[in-house]
């Protein structure tokens, strides 16, 4: 019973309610940045300019080759030697964010490459714009290849942004740390932090549910 008294105690606590809501902001701005700018290389690579291709391949290659752990630290700790300087936050959210893009570029290429170029050459000769035809083709196609790795990156984001605690980020696994390390009640401070991120996963994962089934009648 002390054991539960204690896992209990712990994930009411304020410290907890407001490690995981650090935890949340940093997961949703991350992941939302990623998208953008996944969809920013992307757009760039269909260009199909050398330079612009040449240079999103690299991008791909290098984020995708380097361990999230190794930029967090890279960016927290190495930039401040060449006069760049963010504090913990900010750091998080921008090796997260550099490394996802590299994922997500990826998803929606492959959600772009799923349409048949046959019904883009046929809007075209009906005379609608580049446009029109992302807009009414290619995007509401492609959208049924995205969303559902689009969402498992969510998930996953969550539990990658557990790493912001080595640059010293406030969230729910530093906080449990620190209240650990504190009473030595391990067990319970960490139990605790668990049952939060199974939470988070499971109400994520019917989202992701839910946006597959309403893609899939809009199809």
């Amino acid at each position: 019973m002390e054991f539960i008294s204690g896992i209990l105690s712990n994930f009411f606590s304020s410290e907890y309610l407001m490690g995981a809501v650090r935890t949340i902001v940093l997961t949703l701005i991350s992941q939302c940045l990623a998208v953008i700018l996944g969809l920013i290389l992307e757009l760039l690579r269909r260009t199909k300019k050398p330079i612009t291709v040449k240079f999103v391949n690299f991008y791909i290659w290098l984020f995708r080759g380097i361990p999230v752990l190794v930029q967090l630290i890279f960016v927290y700790t190495a930039l401040p030697q060449v006069g760049i300087k963010f504090d913990n936050f900010t750091s998080a959210l921008i090796a997260l964010t550099l490394n996802e893009a590299a994922y997500m570029a990826e998803i929606i290429r492959s959600g772009f490459d799923s349409v048949d170029g046959g019904q883009q050459k046929a809007a075209k000769m009906l005379g609608l714009s580049k446009t029109e035809i992302m807009k009414k083709i290619t995007l509401p196609q492609a959208l049924q290849v995205i969303v559902p790795p689009t969402a498992n990156q969510f998930n996953g984001m969550l539990k990658t942004s557990a790493l912001a605690s080595v640059v010293g980020y406030s969230d729910l696994l530093l906080t449990a740390q620190q209240i650990a390390s504190a009473n030595f009640e391990y067990m319970s401070a960490l139990t605790a932090a668990v049952i939060y991120y199974l939470i988070f996963t499971t109400i994520f994962t019917y989202v992701q549910k839910k946006a597959e089934q309403k893609f899939n009648y809009l199809q």
